[in-house]
């Protein structure tokens, strides 16, 4: 749905509709935590149960190629850099974890401040802030595809005794961002109804 509203108001805003291009603007603010929090935490629980339990897969450095804002390529380039001189496996997995995580946290916080500025009409350019917005969106579908195959990557090699543990530490840090999981019944009470 975030991505949905965001193409709908570029859209909007192409076709001269400003004021109803702001106004779906203004919902992706509100959807934008809805995929930053749950992928924070996934981050945040592959990082603790991987320094926990020391269950590392194989974690190809960022590429810097696949960012579009300035930001993110030198977040990238970085973890590159950190990767040459990290040899170990186990410290090549973490920093990119952790490069993901805080990527995530500012996106979210840049894509929100931009799309305040631009309902409140605070910039000089609103065309590049509209730029600016396409840009982070773009960049957070990075990081949940960087994401999505690091979590695969870890279950490939997580054993089965750990897979306990590590569903508890998902929870966990769900709960710590006011997240709560559905159940296997509640989603098929919901789809039983229809």
């Amino acid at each position: 749905m975030f991505s949905v509203s965001l193409n709908e108001a570029i859209e909007l805003r192409q076709a001269g509709l400003l004021r109803n291009a702001l106004k779906a603007v203004s919902v992706t603010s509100e959807l934008c935590p809805r995929l930053t929090c749950p992928l924070g935490g996934t981050l945040r629980a592959l990082h603790d149960h991987a320094r926990h339990y020391g269950t590392i897969p194989n974690a190809a450095p960022l590429d810097s190629e696949n960012y579009q804002s300035q930001k993110g390529r030198r977040s990238a380039r970085f973890s590159g850099l950190l990767n040459r001189v990290l040899f170990s496996q186990r410290l090549q997995f973490l920093q990119k974890v952790q490069v993901l995580e805080e990527m995530v946290d500012d996106l979210e916080r840049d894509f929100r401040q931009t799309v305040s500025d631009l309902i409140e009409g605070v910039g000089a350019d609103p065309q590049s802030m509209w730029r600016e917005v396409d840009i982070q969106h773009y960049d957070l579908n990075t990081c949940l595809r960087e994401t999505m195959v690091l979590f695969k990557s870890f279950l490939v090699v997580l054993p089965f005794g750990q897979l306990g543990a590590f569903q508890l530490t998902i929870e966990e840090q769900s709960r710590f961002l006011g997240i709560a999981l559905p159940t296997a019944h509640r989603r098929l009470a919901t789809f039983a109804g229809q």
